[in-house]
């Protein structure tokens, strides 16, 4: 229970008092007798004094109320309170609730659903948890299911009015707080329904059967089997409702703004001062281009709760978005965020899909700057420890405000208006305990609570760790607490020193968990990534699903690990840096095993997903165990691809703790299975840096079998960087070990890389025998996806060969294969390749057929270099076919792709295609512009091939901007590089 006087927060005295008002407004203007309050103020047998004590408890509450005369006023035997609607929420909630009655007999849904949920945003928790006594609880029961009720009834007019998976969620989270609500999972099985997630639908109803049965005996409800049967027979009733054509259309919604700042505390208390001068601070800097707002202060005391407040505050001012970002600057044993990666993490969440975001830093810094222009928003960069990574990340329009924290002043970022933040005052921190650990228990023992505020520093961490333990232990009393920590003198009078105060703190919460727990806390800490989720936390403690979860939640309750997101769980710096600590030589066997573990379950889990993502792939004998643990469900593509991006950071940690600690052949298999993401997402400089260091760990253990599959990942990541030489040389490298191993599938492998590399190096003689016997390899081997991914390869060699028939024979055998194992990705490049080879051929027809089909199957998920090529070449098709506006809609497309794209062979051949587009277009000026760029990148990385097709298509370019001698200097460079590579003249004009 809040009450407040404009902006300040009432103080009500002590628990009676407080009772006593919330008893009244639980039925406002009614008459509450004196005997009744004093049922409810007191849980046990009331004092002889109880009703003086009600009457001077109402007094104390007329004088601290304003105006509080004519709010609690005297009626007979007791007493009754009188507010306006708008000054309680209940009668609010009461109102609106009225309203959604009113708006749904006049056949209004959407009112009525607007109404209700104006109602239920008026809560915040469990009501009156924190004063509640036998009859306050029991009306706070009424009023939780009047709550419920409405929000039932909410989202029965939602599903009413079409929505369904916008519903899930808190249906989700609604049934699992009230389980044995039939009505909700109802709904939910509806909303699941609806969202075409038929078997999820089925199993909720068979987790509520069971649940209904165990608990208490009996089988669902009627109206529940009927849903459960109708969703069975996938019944027409059980459809959404068809929404009426609305009279005019109405005006479009704008995008909701991006906001990812940590929610605001609840219980946040004091800095006072330090707000008003951060938002005055934030005020004058409106004028500012952009303003800089920084807190520096020791680890611990607040920055961050006090900037995300600040944050909140401010809000409604930056109307375009509040991002946060923690940078990690103090985070012992990880490096910083990089500003790259920095970079990432925020242009995802101003919602660019992440293989649109460059690779390099440039390309990124300059993707942010593009994406801020004329933006008002907010960033708050939380755990700075660079001036320079700052500037890096600021935004470029004047509007925008960037709030920063710092453990240290960052003396070079001008511009910076910096507050210090000091440990909290006596009054602040005793108030903090307050809030926290319960007015009651504070007021029961002042003294003691002073005490533990002094002894912990007035530091809000170690303030709210020790508070947790009271909360969790309700028969300690404060002064014990202050008794054990005293018997810390040695760590505590080093308090004022800074971080081994909040050890001190964190030690003594540590010591009062269970041996278990202990064990927990500290293996929890080896995870390599920022977050963890439950799978990978049952493997590391070694334990299933279910238990580390509630170790999780326990810990999550103590405040030793914080929650990010649903299901994600994330240490505090600090907390993790004193978890690391206990690590020693008596636990190293215990770590080692913890770690064994992980990497086995990651290796496992990245095969299971690999095989989903990448249909084909053929399996190795790793050697290594496999886990058993329980896994993720990774049984469709969308769930492996969503799990591989969550994880990516993890996995990536994962392979340098393998190698680390030791794992040398985790740290290698679990490379081959991570760079398969990599490559097919667009990291490609990753994939190459994951690459050599598995080469590296191959060659120290002398393992050929290792270092065969190691080289032959990093050479394909050298083709994508456009490295041919260095490509060339360790493509050789596997190929001769492999031969060695009579390791068939790498030698195969091998053999496609040298053939594409060459190739790509304009050496047609030489790459066309490595291709031919890779396709024999692979159709020998029966590795159909090899054969499909050398035919690819092949039928480009003969399309730039000018070897049209044999060009279409080879595409149209690996397209075949790739449709055949249901290979998305490589079909792309496949159904293209054959495109390609149709143009040369003149058969157009046929060609844009090809590349309709390549289109439908193609989304965000594919490589965007791919698809591309494909939307480029898709519109010299349409050009040529005299669809003009298409074709113009599809190369706008394909150069925007191939911009963000970080695979330089795919941006040259793109801009070629669309360069001789424009020509064709009658845009010698747009062509000119296309192919200077393409050679500038082909032959910077030796891309022959494209290299003579953009010295041809400049040739054309400026013959039709009339400057004839360039023209000729032109095309005698690109017949010089045909001439090379022996490609005959019907492949040099296209």
């Amino acid at each position: 229970m809040e009450v407040w006087a404009g902006e300040t927060r009432l103080r009500l005295g002590g628990l009676v008092q407080e009772r006593v008002l919330a008893t009244l407004l639980l039925e406002p203007g009614r008459l509450v007798p004196v005997s009744r309050l004093v049922e409810a103020a007191w849980e046990e047998e009331p004092p002889a004094t109880a009703s003086h004590q009600v009457r001077k408890a109402v007094a104390d509450l007329r004088r601290r109320i304003p105006g509080g005369s004519q709010v609690v006023l005297t009626d007979g035997p007791g007493y009754r309170v009188t507010v306006l609607e708008d000054q309680l929420d209940l009668t609010e909630f009461t109102a609106q609730v009225r309203q959604a009655r009113a708006a749904a007999e006049q056949a209004d849904p959407a009112r009525a659903a607007e109404a209700l949920r104006t109602a239920l945003e008026l809560w915040r928790g469990p009501v009156l948890s924190d004063v509640a006594g036998p009859v306050i609880a029991a009306a706070a029961a009424a009023l939780d299911e009047r709550r419920l009720a409405a929000a039932e009834q909410l989202f029965e007019l939602c599903l009413s009015l079409g929505q369904a998976a916008e519903l899930v969620a808190d249906l989700r989270d609604l049934t699992a707080r009230y389980p044995l609500r039939e009505n909700l999972r109802r709904q939910l099985m509806l909303a699941l329904y609806r969202s075409s997630r038929q078997a999820e639908a089925l199993e909720e109803y068979g987790r509520v059967r069971d649940l209904l049965v165990e608990e208490l005996g009996i089988d669902p409800s009627q109206q529940l089997t009927h849903v459960y049967e109708g969703i069975l027979r996938e019944s027409p009733e059980l459809a959404a409702p068809v929404p009426l054509p609305s009279p005019a259309p109405a005006a479009p919604v704008p995008a909701q703004a991006p906001c990812t700042l940590p929610y605001d505390l609840a219980d946040f208390s004091g800095r006072d001062r330090e707000q008003r001068e951060l938002l005055d601070c934030a005020q004058r800097s409106v004028t500012c281009a952009p303003g800089i707002v920084a807190v520096d202060g020791m680890g611990g005391c607040g920055k961050t709760a006090l900037a995300v407040r600040v944050a909140h505050r401010l809000a409604d001012a930056y109307p375009d978005g509040q991002l946060y970002i923690n940078l990690r600057g103090y985070t012992p044993g990880e490096q910083p965020v990089t500003s790259a990666a920095a970079l990432a993490t925020l242009l995802r969440a101003l919602g660019i899909p992440g293989d649109q975001i460059p690779d390099d830093l440039e390309g990124r810094t300059a993707a942010w700057r593009a994406a801020l222009m004329g933006r008002r928003l907010l960033l708050l960069l939380d755990n700075a420890v660079d001036a320079a990574e700052v500037r890096l990340l600021m935004p470029p329009s004047p509007g925008c405000l960037v709030l920063v924290t710092s453990r240290s002043r960052l003396l070079d970022l001008d511009g910076a208006h910096w507050t210090s933040l000091d440990v909290m005052s006596s009054d602040d921190s005793v108030l903090l305990v307050s809030k926290t650990l319960g007015a009651e228990r504070v007021a029961a023992e002042p003294e003691a609570s002073a005490e533990l505020a002094r002894l912990c520093g007035h530091l809000p961490l170690a303030l709210r760790i020790a508070t947790a333990r009271l909360r969790n232990r309700p028969r300690w009393t404060v002064g014990y607490l202050v008794d054990r920590l005293c018997d810390e003198t040695r760590r505590l009078d080093e308090l004022s020193l800074g971080e081994r105060s909040v050890a001190a703190t964190l030690r003594l919460s540590y010591q009062t968990m269970t041996a278990e727990s202990r064990v927990a806390f500290r293996l929890l800490a080896l995870h390599p990534g920022s977050d963890i989720d439950v799978h990978s936390a049952a493997t590391l403690l070694g334990t299933d699903t279910r238990d580390a979860e509630d170790i999780l939640e326990h810990m999550l309750d103590v405040h030793l690990l914080q929650q990010p997101d649903v299901g994600l769980y994330a240490f505090h710096d600090l907390v993790r840096s004193f978890a690391l600590s206990l690590r020693g030589q008596a636990t190293e066997q215990e770590d080692h095993a913890a770690v064994g573990r992980l990497l086995d379950y990651y290796l496992t889990a990245t095969e299971q997903a690999c095989d989903v993502l990448f249909p084909g792939r053929r399996r190795r004998t790793t050697g290594l165990p496999a886990t058993g643990a329980e896994l993720p469900d990774l049984g469709d593509a969308h769930r492996a691809l969503t799990w591989f991006t969550r994880e990516h950071t993890a996995l990536s940690g994962a392979v340098a703790l393998a190698r680390t600690l030791g794992h040398d052949r985790h740290a290698v298999w679990l490379t081959r299975d991570v760079v398969f993401y990599l490559n097919a997402r667009g990291h490609i400089s990753e994939f190459r840096d994951l690459s050599r260091s598995a080469v590296d760990v191959a060659r120290r253990l002398g393992d050929l079998v290792l270092l065969a599959v190691s080289l032959s990942n990093l050479g394909v990541a050298c083709w994508k960087l456009g490295r041919f030489e260095e490509g060339v040389e360790v493509a050789r490298e596997a190929l001769e070990v492999a031969t060695e191993l009579g390791d068939r599938d790498t030698e195969a492998h091998s053999e496609s890389t040298l053939g594409l590399l060459n190739s790509v190096l304009g050496r047609f003689d030489q790459a066309l025998p490595h291709l031919v016997r890779a396709v024999d390899l692979g159709r020998e081997l029966g590795n159909a996806r090899s054969e499909s991914e050398s035919l690819t390869i092949l039928s480009t060699l003969y399309e730039q060969w000018g070897r049209y028939p044999e060009a279409v024979q080879a595409a149209r055998r690996a397209v075949e294969l790739d449709r055949r194992l249901g290979n998305r990705e490589n079909e792309i490049v496949s159904v293209t390749d054959l495109a390609l080879a149709l143009l040369g051929l003149k058969e157009y027809t046929d060609a844009q057929q090809c590349l309709e089909r390549a289109r439908r199957i193609s989304d965000q998920t594919h490589d965007p270099g791919n698809v591309g090529v494909l939307l480029a070449l898709s519109a010299d098709v349409q050009h040529r076919l005299g669809d003009t506006a298409d074709a113009a809609r599809l190369a706008d497309h394909a150069l925007e792709l191939v911009r963000s794209s970080v695979v330089p062979i795919r941006q040259v051949k793109t801009e070629n295609i669309l360069g001789r587009l424009c020509t064709r277009q009658g845009d010698p000026a747009g062509a000119l512009q296309l192919h200077t760029s393409a050679l500038k990148t082909a032959s910077s990385i030796g891309y022959r091939i494209e290299e003579a097709h953009a010295l041809a298509g400049l040739a054309r370019a400026c013959e039709a901007l009339g400057d004839h001698a360039t023209a000729r200097q032109h095309a005698g460079a690109a017949a010089g590089l045909f001439d090379t590579m022996g490609v005959p003249e019907i492949g040099r004009s296209r």
